[in-house]
């Protein structure tokens, strides 16, 4: 099971997935749906950019943007799953045993590790968190990307890099794949 990590070993699975070949719509149908009330992260939102182009510096950054708010994870979570038109959010990867993965699902991690696991890419960026503050567990949310929408992590607490703290608030990471 893929695990995603508080903010930068998201940006890891991000770029991960950003492997695919591109065959979305034009720009002018794209649209990020933000949650009501969410607060955009632009040191956050400018981090991922950077580890992409460490990552892949022969590519440009796709469209990136990260939100957080003091919303419930489970109300962002349904929000979003409801908005794509997936309706609930399945409580884990497994969807009950289903064969089919499910389109919104919730997922577990631990921040320490998640967190530990990028340390690199983050000073290859150059911030120097203290990542030994990074402790706990996660709950996460999965919602995959619709043709006009982008893929959705959402996920509480989360670390902040920028600040070498835990954020007790919903992070909603948006990227277009």
């Amino acid at each position: 099971m893929r695990k995603i990590p508080a903010i930068a070993l998201i940006a890891v699975a991000f770029f991960i997935g950003c492997t695919k070949e591109k065959s979305g719509p034009d720009e002018s149908t794209f649209a990020f749906v933000v949650y009501p009330g969410a607060k955009y992260l632009s040191q956050v939102s400018d981090l991922f950019k950077q580890a992409h182009k460490v990552l892949k510096p022969s590519e440009e950054p796709p469209a990136t943007a990260v939100y957080d708010t003091d919303a419930p994870i489970d109300d962002v979570a349904n929000y979003y799953a409801q908005s794509y038109g997936y309706g609930k959010v399945a409580a884990d990867s497994t969807n009950n045993l289903s064969a089919a993965k499910p389109a919104a699902y919730f997922r577990t991690g631990d921040l320490a590790g998640d967190t530990k696991a990028t340390e690199e890419i983050m000073k290859k960026v150059g911030i120097n968190p203290d990542v030994t503050k990074a402790t706990g567990s996660y709950r996460a949310a999965e919602i995959e990307a619709k043709p006009n929408r982008p893929r959705v992590t959402i996920q509480r607490p989360y670390f902040d890099p920028t600040k070498s703290q835990v954020v007790d608030r919903t992070l909603i990471l948006m990227f277009r794949q």
